[in-house]
């Protein structure tokens, strides 16, 4: 009996974790063929606007295909339309391979789900499941129960051993508008988005004044952070029109401060490599504290601000020996834009408008006694920036 795999998902781009997985899930579960199926529209992501035309998706997946043994794509949701239901599909595969052993491809956060979702039961008679998942214990653990708990439904799953690069299209697109997403996507992919100008790629956003430069960034950062970077720019001027700094710089040092906050570790330390910044060795332990300088790197690359504002960045969450005007006020506006809720917020908010060296010497040493309570390393510089303020 001929044994097929069904691959969906957005493919907003198709990159390497992708491959990966779909080599493993050929490889491990012996399929004689893996169709991968680009979506019209996920059903979780309804209302969510396109990145680029369905028809470059399917191209790009085409492109990404030729790397995987026995792959093939499928547009049959595509040529469907409408929201991208499972079953709808599964049924379809069905009729096309009456015969066929069809294992329906996911990971192990959705497959704890599954039993959540529209049909499964139609889906549960027409395809078994395989299960990618990384190995932790815990996950391990749940995945194993709940197949128990499935087996009793009907439901039947195989759990496969992925060691995929763990990166999603999200972080893929925000990687390509950065420019350092080619380590991540096969060669004919890149070429195609490059080629083709999508996801930024290529995008001139250098002095963007800031009505283009605001939704822009939105774009760009989870959606949970998007208030406080607000709050942090509109802060930074109110605190730069007080003190008599430029107005202009602070709105967008404080716009753009956590412009790659939305990286996780690994990828910021690409983003470094990408741009040919050698690392310290503190920051080599401690890669999530790498968004403020890996933000002042895209902010003068990317967005070509001046040397004030990218300096701003850099140092706005260690802080630094001899800090400028502007790079106290963002220092100090990322603790006090109006979405922090701190014990001593509002000691902070006063000292920002009447001694503001006393405000980031306050949040310098919250800094040092969070990390103490935490058993984390001080950053040098953050030491540095204290025994300053404390000598002078």
């Amino acid at each position: 009996m001929e044994r097929i795999g069904i691959f969906g998902g957005s493919f907003d781009p198709p990159h390497i974790g992708h491959i990966h997985a779909a080599k493993q899930a050929v490889e491990e579960l012996e399929l004689d063929k893996l169709l991968l199926i680009p979506a019209h529209i996920a059903p979780n992501k309804q209302g969510s606007p396109a990145a680029v035309t369905s028809a470059q998706r399917l191209q790009m997946l085409r492109i990404a295909a030729q790397e995987i043994p026995n792959g093939e794509v499928c547009d049959v949701e595509l040529t469907r339309e409408g929201v991208s239901y499972t079953y709808e599909t599964v049924l379809q595969l069905r009729k096309r391979y009456p015969n066929a052993e069809l294992v329906l491809l996911m990971g192990s956060d959705v497959f704890l789900k599954f039993d959540q979702w529209i049909n499964w039961e139609t889906i549960a008679q027409n395809a078994s499941l395989g299960v990618f998942y990384r190995g932790g214990k815990d996950e391990i653990a749940l995945v194993e129960c709940k197949k128990a708990e499935y087996a009793k439904k009907k439901i039947r799953g195989r759990v496969i051993r992925a060691d995929a690069v763990d990166i999603s299209s999200t972080q893929m697109r925000r990687m390509i508008a950065f420019g350092c997403a080619k380590p991540f996507l096969p060669t004919g992919v890149y070429e195609y988005i490059q080629r083709e100008r999508l996801y930024d790629a290529g995008a001139d956003f250098k002095n963007l004044p800031m009505e283009e430069l605001e939704p822009l960034v939105v774009r760009l950062l989870k959606a949970n952070r998007v208030a406080h970077v607000l709050g942090c720019r509109d802060t930074a001027v109110s605190m730069a029109k007080h003190w008599g700094a430029d107005e202009t710089d602070a709105a967008r040092a404080g716009i753009l401060h956590d412009i790659t906050k939305a990286l996780d570790g690994p990828l910021q330390l690409t983003l470094c490599r990408e741009y040919g910044t050698i690392l310290d060795e503190f920051s080599h332990r401690y890669p999530k504290t790498l968004h403020a300088l890996t933000g002042s790197l895209v902010a003068r690359r990317i967005f070509g601000e001046n040397d004030a504002v990218v300096s701003a960045i850099e140092h706005h969450t260690t802080g630094r020996a001899g800090m400028t005007l502007l790079e106290k006020i963002i220092y100090i506006a990322d603790y006090i834009e109006p979405n922090r809720t701190l014990p001593y917020v509002e000691e902070l908010r006063y000292l920002a408008y009447t001694d503001i060296d006393a405000a980031v010497k306050l949040g310098l040493e919250k800094t040092l006694e969070h990390l103490a309570t935490l058993g984390d390393e001080i950053s040098p510089a953050t030491k540095a920036a204290l025994d300053y303020l404390v000598g002078n």
